[in-house]
């Protein structure tokens, strides 16, 4: 490989890793508030899962990726993973 490809390749994942350590830090910031949320939720005997607001955050977001190009398909698992954990801590906040 040439030393100006080598160096672009180093350049592509310098950017990648910056993007993912925002993804990490995002996510983080977005537990540290569906904490409170849980809390919130077993302070006010609310159930841990809602249906309705997981259903118009998906469809956002849905839209949202299909509007930048991301495949909605993959961005609707993405985020119903963080869904499934965020709904596991919040029966953990309310079982505590």
């Amino acid at each position: 490989m040439k030393k100006e490809d080598k160096s672009k390749l180093e350049e592509f994942r310098r950017s990648i890793d910056n993007l993912d350590a925002a993804l990490i830090y995002l996510v983080a910031e977005r537990f540290r508030l569906t904490q409170q949320v849980g809390e919130y939720k077993r302070a006010n005997n609310l159930p841990p899962a809602d249906e309705g607001r997981e259903s118009e955050l998906i469809a956002r977001l849905r839209q949202l990726a299909s509007d930048s190009e991301l495949d909605p398909d993959f961005a609707e698992r993405l985020i119903r993973f963080i869904i499934d954990e965020v709904v596991r801590n919040h029966e953990r906040i309310r079982a505590s």
